[in-house]
């Protein structure tokens, strides 16, 4: 029979307790418990100052001496060492470092240094006190040093705040990581891959069709530099067709903090248009300053009467193809071709019809800080998907600099054979109204014809984030064109005869967008897209319009959209189009609680609509598996219709499978996304991989899932890409340690990678093998003392385990081999330590978590 006796000392000024702490023999996980918790009932809180008498447990110490356990007699105190934390400067994460932790007044204090105060930012010629000590000196009273700086160990959350007089710091220092830490990466041979296809029977049709599409990136690193190729393939109702949308070769220049490309690319469009070209550009890159503002990609939003296929164009090539659902529907994952330039997105429903609008895609206001420097220099041939486009040779420079008072100054020159621009701006902050810029350009252009004109073109760009109202995000550009003025796309495109693409056939008048999010608290929140455009010698305007409403309230979701497009009157694919949706969704509870119902309801100005009703969700343990089924109805002889939709990401990358039928066709759509990256330890397949990414190395660890990254588990061999990394940030790689196998540890959990652009940092984890072991030991035939430290012996570079032995002398140790030598030390001296040899039992069948550790005795010599 288990016997269990509990002592906990607990000492305040109104009560005094002493309770015995003892575990029988054989009460085997409740034995395991007491000694994993050991510590922590060491350093139970009380009233007013506590502290633990160590004279209260009944351990005979006629022949060893009690373990020195005044460390645990106040709050918050723990064994001095080395601690893997991470560290938090004025609130913002810093890093994650081993770091030794000394006693200072009963806590633990951390040992810095002066290279990690220099990496913090700490203006150290400002404290010549810090500068005159002697190297290396471990620093424990920072204060001492500068005033009112302060520091704080979070023992249990293994946090580090470390707390700086922004005085003290360097201008730059809150986000800013010295160069030589960001990772160039492994070599590497990457591709990424998005497949999707569809098979659609009409019956107006003989037959079927087919439509497929794949997107591929492909690459290599090799140190700095990047190679990479983009890539479609399209088959459908025409010829199949590759389209090569760009190969470069790109690499960091760290010293003047630019991106050097080598190949086709697009050029900045801070001060000019963004086109297309082949030949060099070096340019500033945003990332590599610290608080920076970051680009962005537009949310395309629109509303599908169907089950209906999506495909947005951007310089004239397919980025992005899907398949949505009837209802409103939001595309948030892009992958832009460059920095700005209109996406033109196509939506086709389920019984052929295409609807087409414009979205735009534009940068904000040109501002940059106090000082900076912004530049990009282009030499190269102007490239084109347009079949009559001209491709001459051209140069471009834009120069972007920060003036005091929050006002930038900004401009820029391109020049070819026929054609010469100008460009000059003013950009300026107004607190808490936004932020303006406004520029005018000067354009001579000589068409192909011979004509030759000059014009001008004003452009202003307004932006605010607008946090007491939770306007989350506004953007608004204006531009008025002369008659005269065209851009370089215009000049180069434009032709008689080429009726590719109305746009290319006449140049720009006017152009405003309009792009609002508004939180309302409790009451929802809409958004506003908005965007005009009209054309010289060309009768009425371009427009499209998407706004909308949403309402969460107590588990129901009410939304409300509506898109308005037009195109200009004398085109001869004239036509306006309106849009209205309204959906209601409902989230269930119970064994269903990751689901949802829904109700959709659209309509249009020609009195086409149409219902459906169904249930959506997710399942499986990491939310893997996507799933959609729903059933519809539409008037004017549309008839049923419904649709069923599944998509499951895993490690190797993500499927999904759809089928959707109406009264006169049937469709079944299917894709594929995913990456393969070769590196020095092999093969990984991996999920949609992104710009940068990391490499997950725990060798021999099958199946640990990585934190944050739904799906992302390491492969057979315990390898894994993690992808979307942010570039020149501190990117933490954590991996759950519950996904652990019972005979496998790390040595810590999470992983601190500072990647360049496009590189693939490697996220190394140490792996151990071993038993789960609660090994009894004795020494001179009795318990080993109470509180004495017992490590397994292995060499330095290999991760050991070590713990704290109990008061029966139980110590709970993991990782261990078949057989090895434990060192127990509780002083000092020689007579103070021991070494025990262990050979560990064979494994039983596990009923539970704990019958997976194993129980033995050692004798200590």
């Amino acid at each position: 029979m288990c016997r269990l006796s509990v002592g906990i000392f607990l000492m305040s000024p109104i009560k005094r307790t002493a309770v015995r702490l003892g575990v029988m023999p054989g009460c085997g996980h409740i034995k395991v418990l007491m000694v994993m918790m050991g510590v922590s009932l060491l350093s139970t809180n009380a009233m007013a100052r506590e502290y633990f008498n160590a004279n209260a447990l009944e351990i005979n110490t006629d022949d060893q001496a009690l373990v020195n356990l005044d460390v645990f007699s106040s709050s918050g105190g723990q064994l001095p060492g080395r601690y893997t934390v991470d560290i938090y400067l004025n609130d913002s994460l810093f890093s994650r470092r081993d770091i030794d932790f000394v006693r200072v007044d009963s806590q633990l204090q951390p040992e810095l240094d002066l290279p990690l105060l220099e990496e913090m930012g700490v203006r150290l010629e400002a404290f010549p006190a810090l500068q005159q000590l002697p190297q290396p000196a471990a620093i424990t009273d920072l204060q001492t040093y500068i005033t009112d700086a302060a520091s704080r160990f979070h023992f249990h959350r293994r946090r580090l705040d470390i707390s700086i007089p922004q005085a003290a710091l360097t201008q730059e220092a809150r986000g800013n990581i010295d160069p030589g830490l960001w990772d160039q990466g492994l070599p590497a041979a990457l591709l990424d891959y998005s497949f999707s296809g569809a098979n659609t029977a009409r019956d107006d049709r003989s037959g079927s069709a087919d439509n497929y599409y794949l997107n591929l990136r492909s690459g290599l690193n090799l140190g700095a530099w990047r190679l990479r190729n983009y890539s479609t393939y399209t088959q459908g109702d025409g010829d199949p067709k590759w389209a090569s949308i760009n190969t470069y070769l790109q690499r960091d220049v760290q010293a003047l903090k630019s991106q050097l490309v080598v190949g086709d690319s697009f050029t900045p469009s801070d001060v000019f248009a963004s086109v297309p070209f082949k030949g060099v550009q070096l340019a500033s890159d945003d990332a590599m300053y610290p608080d920076s503002l970051r680009g962005f990609a537009p949310v395309v939003r629109g509303i599908a009467r169907s089950s209906a296929q999506v495909t947005v164009r951007q310089n004239g090539y397919i980025i992005y193809q899907t398949y949505v659902p009837a209802g409103a529907f939001e595309i948030t994952d892009l992958y832009p071709t460059s920095s700005s330039g209109d996406m033109d997105v196509t939506i086709t429903e389920a019984d052929g019809s295409e609807r087409r609008f414009i979205q735009p895609f534009s940068a904000v206001p040109v501002m940059v800080r106090e000082g900076r420097v912004k530049y990009a220099l282009v030499a190269g041939q102007y490239r084109s998907t347009a079949s009559h486009s001209n491709t001459p040779a051209f140069t471009q420079g834009t120069l972007i600099y920060g003036l005091p008072r929050d006002t930038t100054l900004y401009g820029g020159v391109l020049a070819s054979a026929d054609y010469s621009a100008a460009s000059l701006g003013l950009g300026h902050g107004f607190g808490e109204w936004g932020s303006l810029s406004m520029d005018v350009s000067q354009a001579r252009t000589e068409l192909r014809d011979g004509a030759r004109y000059s014009g001008q073109s004003v452009r202003i760009q307004y932006a605010k984030d607008i946090a007491a109202t939770q306007t989350t995000f506004t953007l608004a550009g204006y531009r008025y064109s002369t008659q005269g003025y065209y851009d370089f796309q215009e000049a180069n495109e434009i032709a008689p005869g080429n009726f590719n693409d109305w746009r290319r056939l006449y140049n720009r008048r006017s152009r405003a967008q309009l792009n609002i999010n508004q939180a309302l608290g409790g009451y929802g929140n809409f958004y506003i897209n908005g965007y005009q455009q009209d054309y010289w010698q060309q009768a009425g305007y371009e427009r499209s319009l998407a706004t909308g409403y949403n309402l969460s309230q107590n588990g129901v979701t009410y939304g409300l959209s509506y898109v308005y497009t037009q195109t200009p009157a004398d085109n001869a694919r004239h036509r306006t189009d309106q849009q209205l949706a309204v959906t209601v969704q409902i989230a269930l509870g119970g064994s269903m609680r990751n689901s949802w119902a829904h109700y959709n309801v659209t309509a249009d100005a020609q009195g086409k609509a149409s219902q459906d009703v169904g249930f959506s969700g997710t399942a499986l343990a990491d939310d893997n598996l996507v799933y959609s089924v729903s059933q519809g109805y539409a008037n004017h002889g549309r008839g049923h219709s419904g649709s069923a939709q599944a998509t499951y990401k895993g490690t190797y990358g993500e499927t999904s499978l759809g089928y959707n039928y109406g009264e006169n066709s049937r469709q079944l759509n299917y894709g594929a996304q995913g990456g393969i990256v070769a590196h020095p330890f092999g093969v990984t397949f991996s999920q949609t991989q992104g710009e940068t990414m990391a490499l997950v190395r725990a060798p021999g660890a099958e199946g640990v899932k990585v934190r944050n990254h739904s799906g992302v588990n390491t492969d057979w061999r315990g390898y894994a890409v993690v992808p979307f990394i942010s570039t020149y940030r501190r990117n933490s790689v954590a991996l759950e340690s519950e996904t652990l196998a019972d005979d496998i540890d790390i040595e810590t959990n999470t992983k601190t990678v500072i990647p360049t652009r496009g590189a693939l940092v490697l996220a190394d984890f140490q792996t151990r093998f071993g038993s789960r072991v609660l090994m009894t030991l004795e020494y001179q035939g009795r318990p080993v003392a109470f509180g004495a430290t017992a490590t397994l012996m292995q060499d330095a570079s290999t991760f050991t385990s070590s713990g704290l032995v109990g008061l029966e002398g139980e110590v709970y140790l993991s990782g261990m081999p078949e057989q090895g030598d434990v060192k127990v030390q509780w002083g000092q001296r020689a007579d103070q330590q021991c070494m025990a040899r262990f050979i560990v039992p064979a494994a039983i069948e596990a009923t539970d978590a704990f019958s997976t550790i194993r129980t033995l005795s050692a004798t200590c010599r």
